[in-house]
């Protein structure tokens, strides 16, 4: 066994689960050692009989270099001198039982591009970053108080070349950049690109945690991506996924020959329905591999935020199993104790090295306290997606407007439980995909109609709590279902023109939404929100008030009925004048413009409760924003 005092620690916290650097440790590393220049191989691999390095500098001869045990018996260790940047290299573990096993590096910073699927030595020091302001103004940011408005972005789809092949990092940070900046976003969210074989999993398989998918470019030209969207202000969150991995011969998967990063258990093994391995949440070295995967992209490339994919699926025991197919905890109940666990050391290692992270989680049930603190019993997450407020509106949207007073409580049901989490309301990938429709083609009506659909809708999101998550194709239109093997149909843009207006709206209403702290300020109390009108089901209208710290009040007006409501009575707190400031009516957004009166007096007739109301027609599929003008 070798005793090297420089990995003692470092093992010993892996072995603990709280090794939040392995990657500083295990992988390839650029090493100097008594004048020879060469790299230092070192892999986690408890029951392999023995491993080798191999690679084209040995081609391929797993006799070659034999790697020695370390201090702990169960890792691996070789320096190898000689080899350059770029060569290619895998594992070869033997198994007790004599099968050779080919791996990638676990830990591995490069890979050769897909389909091919051996590492590559990289290394990740030298990079020049020029984000320091950007990332000194994040030190006094408080996401709460702050407008978030998240475009969703499949980066090997959002835009492709002629001949169909991929934008790469570093074209992606012009057109991309450029394109995000002038659309009026605040945030960019791109769907996993942690290394994957299989393009049809949309990244959602991984085989490399710790490896920017090489489709694209390099380690260092994904830094370059992170880097220009920094530089235009734009912060980056990327799509990260804890919950299981793919059984592709070159992963995880059964590493040294048996379970070791997924369960041994018969009923937490697999995710049957996805064809994937479940990892093991109680093995410490697994808790300090998926902790440092995630602090490794904050650390290494400067990304602002993950948003953990899946979290459902790691705490219930009973996820998509029937009775039968799965154990109780040791309390008898279907929550996976040991995922919880994890998930709060999680977030407590990430928020410990990087205070102004953003950790958002995708869980679609009800369990508590996702967004509260590890201290007070909670997961310790900043945020999470509304799922049910998204399955809500979409399914009211996609009603004819005569049904639509039969199902009002769906506009109106988030608010019974909008201020018991910090959460982001997510129209994502997820929901243009699979026969569900594009968020345009979901709408009903005419042509034209499905465009003032969109726009109303767009309108209420923007006003109703909750950070705000469009998945690319959105803002222009599209018809056609999101597609992977396609770039977006931006030629829509150029030859029709209810897709240009679509553009100009969304972009409107982004500035607008950046430029107006009633929005965004008070999201986790009433004191941001007043009901006026919850209950117009006949009408197809709701109304409410949200105000910014200052008492600054803003009136949403949304109308989803298919036809004009005439006449119609808007209860307000406060006789005066009353200006529309926003209209997703105007002509210049493609609408009729039939608000031909821009300012409103209230009377002195009640109407929602209040002694006053302002008395006008309401276009149908349409949101309007009014404030009072100053006496």
């Amino acid at each position: 066994m070798k005793n090297d005092h420089y990995t003692d620690f470092p093992l010993h916290l892996y072995h603990e689960g709280k090794n939040d650097r392995i990657y500083e440790l295990f992988g390839a590393h650029k090493e100097k050692r008594g004048g020879a220049v060469g790299y230092v191989f070192r892999v986690w691999a408890p029951r392999a009989k023995s491993v080798s390095i191999v690679g084209d500098f040995n081609g391929w001869d797993d006799s070659t270099h034999i790697m020695q045990r370390m201090i702990d018996g169960e890792s691996f260790e070789l320096f190898i001198e000689g080899l350059k940047e770029y060569d290619i290299y895998k594992y070869c573990i033997t198994t007790h039982d004599g099968r050779k096993l080919m791996k990638a590096d676990p830990v591995g910073f490069h890979t050769e591009t897909p389909p091919e699927t051996a590492s590559k030595l990289y290394d990740l020091e030298g990079y020049k970053w020029g984000d320091a302001a950007y990332r000194k103004k994040q030190e006094s940011v408080n996401h709460f108080t702050l407008p978030m408005n998240i475009y969703e972005v499949n980066l090997l789809s959002w835009k492709r070349h002629e001949d169909d092949s991929f934008l790469t990092y570093r074209e992606l940070a012009t057109e991309l950049v450029n394109y995000v900046k002038e659309m009026g976003y605040t945030h960019v969210e791109f769907m996993p690109i942690t290394e994957y074989p299989f393009e049809g999993s949309w990244g959602y398989q991984v085989t490399g945690y710790f490896a920017a998918t090489s489709r694209l470019g390099t380690p260092k030209d994904f830094m370059y991506l992170v880097d220009s969207f920094h530089k235009a202000g734009i912060s980056v969150i990327l799509d990260w996924v804890p919950a299981h991995f793919p059984k592709d011969a070159l992963g995880l998967y059964e590493f040294d020959g048996q379970p070791l990063y997924e369960s041994s258990q018969w009923d937490r093994m697999e995710h049957e329905t996805w064809g994937t391995r479940r990892f093991d949440f109680g093995r410490n070295e697994v808790r300090s591999f998926l902790t440092s995967s995630a602090c490794f992209f904050f650390d290494k490339f400067h990304v602002d935020g993950l948003r953990v994919d899946a979290v459902a699926s790691m705490l219930y025991l009973d996820y998509d199993k029937r009775p039968g197919e799965w154990v109780p905890n040791i309390y008898g109940e279907n929550k996976n104790l040991e995922a919880i666990a994890f998930l709060r050391r999680l977030n407590e290692a990430v928020f410990l090295r990087f205070p102004h992270a953003l950790m958002i989680a995708e869980e679609s049930t009800a369990w508590s306290m996702i967004t509260k603190p590890v201290s007070v019993g909670g997961l310790g997450f900043n945020f999470k997606w509304n799922m049910g407020w998204m399955n809500d509106i979409l399914s009211y949207m996609s009603l004819d407007p005569i049904y639509r007073m039969h199902h009002h409580n769906k506009l109106t049901f988030s608010m019974v439980y909008a201020f018991s989490e910090n959460y982001v309301l997510p129209i994502s990938h997820d929901e243009v995909v699979h026969g569900k429709c594009s968020l345009i083609g979901k709408m009903p009506g005419t042509y034209e109609e499905k465009f003032a659909g969109v726009r109303a809708f767009l309108g209420y999101m923007m006003a109703h709590p909750g950070k705000k998550l469009n998945f690319m194709g959105y803002e222009f239109g599209q018809f056609k279902e999101w597609a992977y093997k396609e770039g977006l149909e931006f030629f829509l843009r150029d030859r029709y023109e209810m897709h240009r207006k679509l553009t100009k709206y969304v972009k409107a209403i982004n500035e607008f939404y950046k430029s107006t702290p009633a929005f965004y300020e008070i999201e986790d109390s009433w004191a941001g929100f007043e009901w006026l009108a919850p209950d117009d089901a006949d009408c197809n209208i709701v109304s409410f008030i949200r105000r910014d710290r200052g008492g600054n009040e803003v009136i949403c007006l949304t109308c989803y009925s298919g036809s004009d409501v005439i006449n119609y009575l808007l209860g307000v707190n406060e006789k005066g004048k009353y200006k529309i400031i926003f209209c997703s009516d105007d002509k210049k957004y493609g609408g009729d413009g039939k608000l031909a009166h821009k300012t409103y007096t209230a009377v002195n007739e009640p109407s929602h409760g209040k002694q006053y109301s302002l008395r006008l027609t309401v276009p149908k599929h349409s949101t309007i924003y009014l404030v009072k003008i100053p006496e």
